[in-house]
């Protein structure tokens, strides 16, 4: 348990147990910062914020307590305040600031309930990402269609990259994890031993008895000598790979800017499915994942649709079974995965912005 020890006044001194803090935030938030409740006049259902008193004594007494109601809450939480911004790419209600902890115990995975995630795709975009592409025809061939719009020859030319070969993407977030600052020179090119293998790096250390306890096992994705190459800078820019003295892997997460109601799920799901694969590639056992947001956001005309979403309650999260011990990490495939017991509302329809 990490330690911080803060001077008052007159030489007294506190400890405060910041993972003890953290977990009790997230207790806090996994019961609804709302209620639903039936208009009479309507007969229609409404979104109803509830005192912060309220929060504290539910959360204490574990009524409708649920991991997944800290990503619903920060829905909530964003429509509520109204803050609102006009951005590069449209108008949003944004805060800045938010976190989240989800449990990878027992093969626990979060993927969210309270609507149909496209698990699949975010799974084989994450290999995709392991695997250092940066060619979205690779996704394309895998029926992943999620930087279609960011792959366009309309987009890369708005970059300034309209000289890329068609689905070039540039050094984007793969890249930098395996081959971090080398010379970029498309997506065809072979990179094998240039740039900086940091993801490589981290599992060399998480498979050493010592090395695993480091507190140097960082992956960034964000690299300012390369950002006008990518078609996209990354938003999910650092990671962190965490072991305990019971050989527990946790990984935190920070996150410049997130798209509330597309990406975050995402992203949730992602960095939770790599955390397990690590644990299982290096001998060790999934125990959380810690998630901090810079800008949280939600567009516009994702509003109408993010509030129906807080008008369901969530299910069980499903497990997650990985069953093969490869060699390289290079060689796992989709098929290596089973999501066991997914059980989930209808998706929800919103646009992607560019």
């Amino acid at each position: 348990m990490k330690q911080i020890l803060i001077r008052i006044k007159h030489n007294t001194y506190v400890i405060l147990y910041v993972s003890v803090m953290l977990r009790r935030f997230s207790r806090i938030n996994s019961v609804p910062h709302y209620s639903v409740e039936q208009n009479k006049e309507t007969g229609k259902f409404e979104i109803v914020s509830v005192a912060s008193s309220s929060i504290e004594e539910t959360s204490l007494g574990r009524s409708k307590s649920h991991p997944e109601y800290q990503y619903l809450n920060l829905i909530h939480d964003i429509i509520n305040e109204r803050q609102e911004y006009v951005g590069r790419n449209g108008r949003t209600f944004s805060i800045f600031g938010a976190g989240m902890v989800f449990s990878l115990e027992q093969g626990s995975i979060p993927i969210l309930t309270t609507k149909k995630m496209a698990w699949k795709t975010c799974l084989k975009e994450l290999l995709w990402f392991i695997q250092g592409h940066t060619d979205n025809n690779i996704l394309q061939d895998a029926g992943v269609h999620i930087w279609d719009d960011n792959a366009s020859r309309d987009f890369m030319e708005s970059r300034g990259l309209g000289h890329y070969a068609e689905g070039d993407l540039g050094p984007i977030y793969g890249y930098q994890w395996r081959h971090f600052n080398a010379e970029y020179k498309g997506h065809t090119e072979d990179y094998t031993g240039k740039g900086v293998d940091q993801l490589g790096e981290i599992i060399r250390c998480l498979k050493d008895p010592v090395e695993r306890f480091s507190r140097r096992l960082i992956m960034t994705a964000w690299n300012p000598c390369q950002l006008n190459e990518m078609a996209l800078p990354p938003c999910h820019i650092l990671c962190q790979f965490n072991v305990d003295n019971m050989n527990r892997l946790s990984c935190a997460l920070y996150q410049r800017s997130g798209d509330v109601g597309l990406g975050v799920p995402f992203n949730i799901a992602s960095y939770s499915f790599l955390t397990h694969l690590l644990a299982k590639h290096c001998g060790l056992v999934p125990h959380e994942f810690v998630y901090y947001l810079g800008n949280a956001h939600i567009y516009d005309d994702h509003v109408e649709v993010l509030t129906t979403q807080l008008l369901r309650s969530p299910f069980v999260f499903p497990r997650i079974e990985i069953s093969v011990l490869r060699d390289d990490i290079n060689d796992y495939k989709f098929e290596d995965f089973r999501v066991l017991n997914y059980q989930s509302y209808d998706a929800l329809k919103m646009e992607m912005r560019k």
